[in-house]
């Protein structure tokens, strides 16, 4: 099947990459030109495991390619997958602004029929907007051209996206028309051959089932948060209490972890932007505001742990930070809790030396040349001298460290684990003050 991918971000590119991967025949368009310069260059302009093996298999067997001209793509495939980002308008809502461009470049240039997939993460109602702004510039160009709006929603998760789009555990298509399911279930049909994934619904159910799903997602973290704030001044142990919880197959290990909140470029925006639609219909989800407020204070903990160990003035005091990404095995700093904690510390007069395996680039743009934060080649080196550990991102490489070694650098040995990878009893047994959140 010849399909067009409307984007090269991480929904784009891992789509693309992986629909090549099993025999179909695809472009991927940006406008970016630098981005389209990085893949032909036989690069990614995102980080995310397997990827890059996959996309140099693709292009290499001509089945990925990649360009900038739009009526190009239109012409190629006909399947056209919107996979461009939605970014949070000044109120919060999704801004449509590039969703409904490309859907008026596709009804400027197709000639015969095309299935326009909705891949980008839209509010409810937005399938309607596609199909109008289509028909908008068919009629502007006199012509009658069949076409299909699909909402195909992403449930990607950056780092394991590759894995996730090639074994789906489940396949949301939002569409009104046979001929429209017909192709797609074709489409999918090498996704799930094991059984069944493919659950059709109608275009606004679709819609808004992403969101329901980043927003529960959202809702176990907060409260696990709250849990474990709660936790501390009782003198109980948020682990404990998840494993007594997750035990219970009405309510599931996944997402019971407390930590220094939760970030990236889905759960944010998306909470958000189902606050704001919940709120234009006049019902207001009074759960979702709580969970981002949560999430928000959340954020500040570290900071709070730090100033409760070493007090409010922080000038000439530098701290090591072992994370930067939202999330292990990305690069993504958007709404990380990172950010947060290094201009809270700045605030108060702080220095930072961070390492992060794969994000440090991306701290450097964020940040500029701010000469308060240093990077360390590697984790050890970041601790020379520095006053506490600050663990931010639960990255595989921290979770065995010797402990010893730490507080030999450390000029005051603590530790402050956002995200508890320890368990406590091991740094203390090495000397060492250990907070995590919500441990006892």
């Amino acid at each position: 099947m010849k399909i067009t991918v409307v984007g090269t971000g991480y929904v784009g590119l891992v789509s693309g990459a992986c629909l090549a991967e099993v025999g179909n025949d695809v472009l991927c368009l940006d406008l970016d030109k630098d981005k389209i310069r990085i893949l032909e260059e036989g690069g990614i302009p995102i980080f995310e495991p397997g990827l890059l093996e996959m996309v140099k298999r693709n292009v290499a067997a001509g089945r990925l390619h990649f360009t900038t001209s739009v009526e190009k793509a239109v012409d190629f495939g006909t399947v056209q997958f919107i996979a461009v980002g939605t970014p949070p308008d000044e109120d919060g809502s999704a801004d449509l602004k590039y969703v409904l461009a490309a859907a008026r470049n596709i009804g400027r240039h197709m000639t015969d029929y095309k299935v326009v997939v909705d891949k980008s993460t839209v509010p409810v109602g937005t399938g309607d907007k596609v199909r109008a702004a289509i028909a908008e510039e068919l009629a502007a160009r006199g012509v009658d051209v069949p076409y299909s709006v699909v909402s195909n929603p992403e449930f990607l998760k950056e780092g394991a996206a590759v894995e996730d789009f090639m074994r789906p555990d489940r396949i949301v298509v939002g569409a009104e028309d046979d001929q429209a399911i017909h192709l797609m279930r074709a489409l999918y049909a090498p996704f799930q051959r094991n059984h069944e994934r493919l659950l059709v619904m109608d275009i606004r159910s679709a819609e808004l089932t992403k969101y329901a799903a980043n927003a529960m997602l959202a809702t176990r973290i907060s409260f696990m948060n709250e849990l474990a704030l709660l936790a501390e001044k009782l003198g109980a142990d948020i682990e404990l209490v998840r494993q007594g919880i997750g035990s219970d197959p009405r309510i599931g290990w996944h997402f019971l972890y407390a930590g220094c909140g939760y970030g990236g470029s889905c759960f944010p925006k998306d909470v958000q932007a189902l606050i704001r639609t919940s709120n234009a219909a006049e019902q207001p989800m009074l759960v979702l505001q709580a969970v981002e407020a949560a999430n928000e204070r959340q954020k500040h903990v570290l900071v709070d742990k730090i100033v409760a160990r070493f007090g409010e003035d922080l000038a000439g005091k530098r701290f090591a930070l072992w994370g930067l990404a939202f999330k292990p095995n990305t690069d993504d700093m958007r709404e990380a809790p990172s950010r947060v904690i290094v201009d809270e510390l700045f605030k108060r007069g702080a220095r930072i030396t961070a390492y992060d395996p794969v994000a440090m680039h991306e701290a450097k743009r964020i940040f500029g040349d701010d000469e308060r934060l240093s990077f360390a080649e590697q984790p050890m080196a970041a601790l020379e001298g520095a006053d506490a550990l600050v663990i931010v991102t639960e990255w595989k490489e921290f979770r065995s460290p010797d402990f010893a070694a730490i507080r030999a650098r450390l000029k005051s040995p603590v530790i402050i684990d956002g995200r508890n990878i320890f368990s406590p009893e091991l740094p203390r047994a090495a000397g060492l003050e250990y907070s995590g959140i919500g441990r006892k």
